[in-house]
């Protein structure tokens, strides 16, 4: 199926899930055991078949019945094993530190309040992590036949920087998946896209081999975009649900504020905070604040950055895709009937008011376990940017035409790894006007620098470095079409990456 195709057909399923959600979800229902009918059916078959074929063989030793039973098991005990496996698998369980009641009694009896309220399965295990994120997971230990364990997942960078209103609405959105029978459903229509999407990938590789895999092939190719279309839609339809429950018992101010909060924060998070605390690495040897004591503090003070006006509206203007189950954020506040506002500034965080007395030592926890993994790699950058900043002092001492090649191309990479390509310009320039040989690193970096700035005469070097070293190839590919793609649209891109894959093969 087309992408164009794929997209509207989930939009014309969300229109029906909305006239009509539960017959909608029935369909869903039906169309999953339906596909596992048709699934247990053929491998019934298969089955038939191979017993055929050994009853054929055991009345009496003959060549070309054994040559077909064997021919047959080798193409069909493949499919039979990852069948079984992903049937019956385990998903694993999510991973995190483990609280106990009496870490954050105030937090359990929020859950035990939300569990009652809402008749709702009891949590099994809380989990603290250190992503910016809260969820609930419901994980079958016994794979295909059940035995359910809930897991609540709370980040502790989530915590730090929501309020405690807000807080709870994430927990009754989140244990309103399981209140809506949400969790059981997800988690077994995830299974069975696993499993089609094992077998599928499986037949794929070999349709042409034999008539079992290029059957299965063919009903897969046809089945699966449907399969994901419905139960995409069905998984966004759950997101609104549990929404109106957590409007319901959190309120719809708090809901849609902490909406709007998260959305920006975690953008914040992963283009300021993370960023700046690693840029830190090339000046010293050690952080000079550790990221959990600090984010709550940070978080704070640099909200006129964060939760502007300007973010508000560039968050606001996002439409909602088709394979991120979650829907935009401004459907999701319109839902609530929520005007588009800022967040209020915190006094207390759903840190403070949850975790209590046992915070501190928590936050301790988390800084010495995300330094402990991080140590040695950032002091190596550490180590490395020092003598790279030395090498470079020592190089741009000398005048460029007195500079080798060898010389002149070190000079231009570490600029362009530790500076930026604006800096290395000057030396790449200076080196590719040289005469003799092409070096295809400097090459590669002069195209990259030129597209930069908006030059597509950028593309030509990339091309060259392409054609130069095949280990650049996939690079300067990569490069040219995201380029391409940005500029001028999906088909100039495509156009252009065909006709250079095209001339390297010639």
């Amino acid at each position: 199926m087309e992408k164009r195709d794929y997209e509207m057909l989930v939009w014309s399923l969300e229109a029906e899930a909305r006239e009509q959600p539960a017959l909608f979800r029935a369909k869903v229902i039906l169309i999953s055991l339906s596909a596992y009918l048709l699934l247990l059916g053929l491998l019934g078959g298969v089955g038939l078949i191979s017993w055929g074929l050994f009853s054929w063989v055991r009345h009496g030793w003959r060549l070309f019945p054994t040559l077909a039973l064997i021919g047959w098991l080798l193409a069909a005990l493949p499919v039979l094993a990852i069948s079984a496996r992903m049937l019956l698998s385990r998903l694993d369980a999510p991973q995190g530190r483990a609280l106990k009641a009496a870490e954050a009694p105030r937090l359990f009896r929020l859950i035990e309040r939300l569990r009652s309220q809402l008749k709702a399965p009891a949590i099994h295990t809380v989990l603290l992590t250190h992503d910016f994120n809260a969820a609930i997971a419901q994980v079958p230990r016994f794979g295909l036949f059940g035995g359910h364990r809930n897991y609540l997942i709370l980040g502790l960078p989530f915590l730090n920087t929501v309020a405690p209103k807000e807080m709870m609405a994430v927990l009754a959105h989140e244990y309103g998946h399981l209140a809506g029978s949400h969790g059981k459903l997800s988690a077994w229509i995830y299974r069975q896209r696993r499993t089609f999407a094992s077998l599928h990938e499986h037949a794929s590789q070999r349709r042409e081999e034999d008539v079992i895999n290029g059957v299965f092939a063919t009903l897969l190719d046809r089945f699966a975009p449907y399969y994901n279309a419905y139960t995409f839609v069905l998984s966004r339809q759950n997101e609104y649900e549990a929404d109106a429950v957590a409007g319901r018992l959190a309120g719809a101010e708090a809901s849609a504020a902490g909406l709007v909060r998260s959305e920006l924060l975690a953008e914040w998070l992963q283009q300021e905070f993370w960023p700046k605390l690693y840029q830190q690495a090339a000046q010293r040897a050690n952080p000079s604040f550790m990221p959990y004591a600090a984010m709550r503090k940070i978080a704070a003070a640099t909200m006129p950055e964060w939760a502007s006006k300007e973010r508000l509206q560039a968050a606001w203007q996002r439409d909602s895709g088709v394979h991120d189950t979650h829907p935009c954020l401004r459907e999701r506040v319109q839902a609530l009937d929520q005007p588009c506002a800022l967040p209020p500034a915190l006094s207390v965080t759903a840190a403070d008011a949850l975790l209590g007395e046992s915070l501190a030592s928590l936050t301790r926890e988390f800084d010495q376990r995300w330094w402990d993994g991080e140590k040695g790699q950032w002091q190596e950058y550490h180590r490395r940017h020092t003598r790279a900043t030395s090498r470079i002092a020592e190089l741009s001492g000398q005048p460029m035409e007195h500079l080798d090649a060898s010389a002149a191309q070190e000079l231009a990479l570490l600029l362009a790894e530790y500076q930026g390509s604006a800096a290395a310009k000057p030396v790449l320039a200076h080196l590719l006007g040289r005469s003799g040989e092409r070096y295809p690193k400097p090459v590669y970096y002069y195209g990259r620098v030129l597209l930069d700035e908006g030059d597509s005469k950028g593309l030509d070097y990339l091309e060259e470095a392409a054609r130069l070293s095949p280990g650049l190839a996939n690079d300067s590919l990569r490069a040219g079409y995201a380029w391409l793609y940005e500029q001028q649209g999906e088909a100039a891109a495509d156009q252009w990456l065909q006709q250079l894959q095209s001339l390297m093969t010639d």
